[in-house]
């Protein structure tokens, strides 16, 4: 990665300096497999006699001219830039190169399909990669317009931010021309090129300014079939309706593609008008419940950034969270209100609360409006911070203003910030005028500091079992000593026949060390109480001793599903902060979870219940408590309703927790169909789910793997091989997996992902031990050689938590030590595994003491 970063500092003098005006961009993606050629003409405004650089990563440049000045580009590009000097006041660049396709998901993305051979092509260039297709000033406060024209074969679709044009055949040529209208005023990172001979299905809806809106799914040939797109255009203008009533401002662009595209990355990618989506989101075989769900809140969450990041933009990535907190915000809001989805404010808190709260107990926390000083820095800071404590905080603060004044304001934001860039103190001015509040303190205490504090009930209750104190006590970490203020609820719930039933509730403010509640002085000593009931707060609860006993019998027994939710989080808070014990919560979680009705707060649960066997509990107890787990799960799992979400789920983890040769092969009879439960299918996904178990478990072979392969010799199958092929425990299989990531660079993103998480099955840690060592030593070179996406693959996903000893500890911190001039990017990535290694030492002490 040498050469490629860019600074903050840097980012502002080349703004002191250059006003951007218009790019036009002609790549020919007809060069073969591993180049396309880049020709852009850069028009910018200038300080006259300035200098400065543009940026570039390409395999070759061939013509750099500015202003009608030949420039040799043997010495004005390097360390992917090309100095400018001597500048005019108006100023057209021309850069023509050739540039790299890529298998990593970064820069243009090219993709083989196995079934049929067909190459699809597509754009992911957040935060800094549409400098690996053309030449570009990155930074998101130099917009422009872009005009892309793409030479590419005939027989292909090729679709962009503006609306696709007839491509223009050349006589007697396999090859086409598309030449697309330029765009408005946007930041390099949302341009989009996607190309190859995807299929579509085509739609419209008219925009609350009258306008019609053209609206296009995209999806590969072999994947086609299993493409749902009325349900994905239902949900779109369900989103569209929404938003453009609460925000006031219409859609601003002129129309709206979303593209399921091979080998992604993230999730979605909120390229303005043509949107990408991972396939996970085509669901060839049954997927939970709360991926379909999941599924419509990243159709929403990508839809509401083309007025949040989109329309108007931030000036630098410290304020990314104007982009993502707030899609991560409205796709909840949307979703819950607008869509059949009801109970999404349920799963924001199974998942992304637990996520923000894990996130901000990392030693790399930071406050929401971050400090970034370089394009490192924004790379790891895509976070639970960023996402979700961001989302989280922003629903208090809609709470707090008024959710119509808070509308308001936002509204009042795109409209006096459309196609520019903002910093918080834009969105504060605005939302101080429509609600009339002071938000300097609430901005300090929330999106300018880092931590998340701990809220917990302290009561004296009398020998008649009536309450005769009642405070809560606030407590914030040592190192983010700050005490904020909270509006939230406290529940009491009392076992009453088969229900534990919320009998009294009261909703008040807290601030302050000690917040006395007067208001439950009399009353009786509850069952179980609840802090925070109905989630308002942004905070860890704890459960008194009663409440948690109460919980670990009755949990199931709460008909509220967000109320459980909340138990289900502060109980998993309370063990990861060793306060309780894991085997306690292994109690819980297989007492109650058979009941949960909620699809994400059943899959949330169940990896936590996972990461409690096989981590959390003390070593002496972890081969009995990873066999009572599997156990547990296999009787849920047959007593699950046939076909029922919870089955599916059931079933899925007890292949991934299997730890006995019994366990195995119930997995392989399930597999092969010795055993049926009523109402599982065994499909294509399910059916490599079993594999990899069985691979773990070393009870399959390399060639059994190969056969599952060339019966589905799709990319989810190559995923699903890879992942099983480098689970297999015995020695000579781990090297060659370790080989086939560290020492080659060939695998595709997500293969790499995948067989990383196989290397680092649980099933077989014993033979993690022998690559501490090579782990540490390949960090640096890995670091210096890979894109960032497949370093911090390999970085995250090869280290050995499952150990969960002291001796990878003192390993870790041995490297950090010895390594304090690393990037500090990389050091982040080290310094969080660290800290879950630590924190599972500290867990497993306190379950020791049962």
């Amino acid at each position: 990665m040498p050469g490629e970063n860019l600074t903050r500092t840097e980012a502002q003098e080349r703004r002191a300096i250059v006003e951007t005006e218009s790019y036009d961009i002609a790549l020919d993606l007809t060069k073969g497999p591993e180049v396309f050629g880049s020709r852009a003409v850069i028009r910018f405004r200038a300080t006259e006699g300035a200098s400065t650089f543009i940026d570039l990563i390409a395999r070759e440049v061939r013509e750099i001219t500015l202003n009608g000045r030949a420039i040799d580009p043997a010495t004005a590009f390097a360390d992917a830039r090309i100095a400018l000097t001597d500048l005019a006041a108006d100023n057209e660049l021309v850069v023509d190169a050739d540039c790299l396709y890529t298998n990593t998901g970064e820069g243009l993305h090219r993709f083989v399909d196995p079934v049929d051979g067909e190459v699809y092509l597509y754009s992911q260039f957040e935060v800094p990669d549409s400098r690996r297709v053309f030449a570009v000033f990155e930074q998101p406060d130099l917009k422009a317009t872009f005009q892309f024209t793409v030479t590419a074969p005939a027989a292909w679709r090729v679709i962009s931010n503006s609306p696709t044009p007839e491509p223009i055949v050349r006589e007697g040529d396999d090859k086409a021309t598309w030449a697309f209208e330029p765009t408005p005023r946007i930041s390099s990172y949302i341009t989009a090129i996607v190309a190859g001979p995807y299929e579509s299905v085509f739609s419209e809806l008219t925009s609350a300014s009258g306008r019609v809106i053209p609206l296009g799914v995209y999806g590969r040939k072999s994947l086609w079939q299993h493409l749902d797109a009325d349900y994905i255009f239902d949900k779109t203008r369900e989103g569209f309706a929404y938003y453009e009533e609460k925000f006031g401002v219409p859609y601003p662009f002129a129309k709206y593609d979303q593209l399921f595209v091979p080998e992604f990355n993230a999730g979605a990618m909120e390229n303005a008008g043509a949107v990408t989506f991972t396939e996970t989101y085509v669901f060839r075989s049954k997927v939970t419940d709360a991926v379909k769900e999941r599924r419509v809140v990243t159709i929403l969450h990508e839809l509401a950034h083309m007025w949040f990041g989109d329309l108007v933009t931030m000036k630098w990535w410290n304020d990314l969270w104007l982009n993502e907190s707030f899609a991560e915000w409205a796709s909840t809001i949307a979703t819950a209100e607008a869509t059949e989805w009801t109970e999404a404010w349920t799963t924001f808190n199974a998942m992304e609360k637990t996520w923000a709260y894990r996130q901000d107990q990392l030693p790399s926390t930071h406050p929401v409006v971050a400090t970034i000083n370089d394009l490192e820095d924004v790379q790891v800071n895509f976070d639970g911070i960023t996402y979700a404590k961001g989302g989280s905080v922003l629903k208090q603060l809609a709470a707090w203003v008024g959710i119509d004044a808070f509308f308001a304001g936002v509204g009042q934001y795109f409209q006096k910030h459309a196609w520019g860039n903002t910093e918080l103190v834009d969105l504060l001015t605005e939302l101080e005028a429509t609600s009339g509040r002071d938000l300097s303190t609430w901005s300090r205490k929330w999106l300018e500091t880092a931590g998340v504090n701990t809220l917990a009930p302290e009561l004296r209750v009398g020998d008649d079992g009536v309450i005769s104190r009642f405070a809560i006590v606030q407590t914030a970490p040592a190192d983010y000593p700050t005490i904020r203020p909270h509006r939230l609820g406290v529940g009491f719930y009392t076992l009453q026949g088969d229900e534990l039933l919320r009998t009294h509730h009261i909703e008040l403010d807290v601030d302050g060390d000690l917040t006395e509640v007067p208001e439950l002085v009399g009353q009786r000593r509850p069952d179980l109480i609840l802090l925070n009931d109905d989630d308002l707060a942004y905070a860890k609860i704890r459960l008194d001793d009663r409440s948690l006993q109460t919980a670990i019998a009755h949990l199931a027994k709460i008909s509220d599903p967000l109320a459980r939710s909340l138990v289900w989080g502060a109980a998993w808070d309370q063990t990861r902060d060793a306060e309780a014990s894991a085997s306690d919560y292994i109690d819980l979680v297989l007492r109650n979870i058979g009941a949960e009705t909620e699809s994400t707060t059943v899959r949330t649960t169940l990896g936590q219940l996972q990461l409690a066997a096989n981590a959390y509990v003390a070593p002496e107890r972890r081969d009995a408590a990873r066999v009572r787990v599997a156990d547990g799960l296999w009787e849920l799992a047959q007593a699950a309703p046939a076909g029922s979400d919870s089955q599916l789920q059931f079933v899925t983890a007890f292949a991934g927790a299997a730890a006995t040769p019994a366990h195995w092969e119930q997995v392989r009879a399930l597999r092969d169909g010795d055993t049926t439960l009523a109402g599982l299918d065994i499909d294509a996904d399910l059916s490599w789910a079993l594999l990899v178990s069985l691979a773990a478990g070393g009870v399959v072979s390399t060639a059994d793997i190969d056969a599952a392969l060339a019966a589905d010799n799709t990319a989810k199958g190559g995923e699903f091989a890879a992942q099983a092929k480098a689970a297999l425990p015995d020695p000579a299989a781990k090297r060659a997996a370790w080989a086939s990531l560290v020492d080659s660079a060939d695998l595709p993103n997500t293969v790499v992902r995948s067989a990383a998480a196989g290397f680092t099955h649980p099933a077989g840690v014993e033979a993690l031990a022998s690559f501490v060592e090579p782990y540490f030593d390949m960090l640096l070179p890995v670091w210096d050689s890979r894109t960032y996406q497949i370093a911090n693959y390999l970085i995250t996903g090869l280290y050995p938590a499952a150990l969960a000893s002291a001796e990878l500890r003192d390993a870790t911190r041995a490297w950090l030590a010895a390594h304090a001039d690393a990037p500090a990017a990389l050091r982040r990535l080290v310094q969080e595994n660290l800290a879950g290694v630590e924190r599972a030492l500290a867990v497993q002490e306190r379950d020791a003491e049962d």
